[in-house]
Formats: C-alpha cells, structure tokens, sequence
C-alpha cells in the first residue's frame, strides 16, 4: 500500500502532539490524585435569573497534605467561576509527598 506524502503530513501532527491532559470530574472519577472530599458548588442565583449553564474548568495547586494551597480558573463563564472556585477550596485530596497540579471542571446546568 502506497501513502501519499500529503497523508504522512496530515498525519503528523496527531502522532507528534502530546496527549492532553486529563481532566478531573468534579466527583473526582478521573484524576491523578484520589479526592478524599468534595463540595458541590452552588449555582449562582445570578445564573439561575439568566437560565445560564456550561463548564468552569480550574488548575488546583493542592499541597503535600492534600489541602489547597491556590486556585486558578482555567476555562468558563465569569459568572459561575467563583462558585467552582468556592467550592473547590473546600476539597481534599490524598495525601502525597509533594504538590500536585489537579485539573477539575464543574458542569453547571440551571
């Protein structure tokens, strides 16, 4: 079977491209560190007037102990970030010997 040069180079970036990294569920489902405790965020009372849903997605810095040390909103509406961002504070995670970067992302719907 001949491949064309044109197929190779489409190809070539799907074979060069790193996998993304995986997102944690809010219930902690997929993640590299198990999620001891969790908090469901509340839905804004402003995004429930605005019949307003989607995905916040936050990077969380968790310390050794597996309390969280900074939260930082990587993705999603304004309006429901600071309840993702309220209640992923309130995680706890395993404890390791070192920090840990988390991807979490909360799905809001109304």
């Amino acid at each position: 079977m001949k491949v064309s040069s044109l197929t190779l180079f489409l190809l070539t970036p799907m074979i060069l491209t790193p996998a993304p990294r995986a997102w944690a569920q809010a219930d902690g489902t997929v993640s590299a560190r198990k999620v001891v405790s969790k908090v469901t965020p509340a839905y804004p009372r402003l995004a429930r007037t605005m019949n307003l849903s989607g995905a916040v997605r936050v990077e969380v810095l968790v310390s050794a102990n597996g309390t969280v040390k900074s939260v930082e909103v990587k993705g999603g509406n304004p309006v429901l970030a600071q309840a993702a961002q309220d209640a992923v504070r309130q995680f706890k995670w395993e404890k390791t010997d070192h920090e840990t970067t988390e991807l979490v992302e909360f799905n809001f719907t109304p």
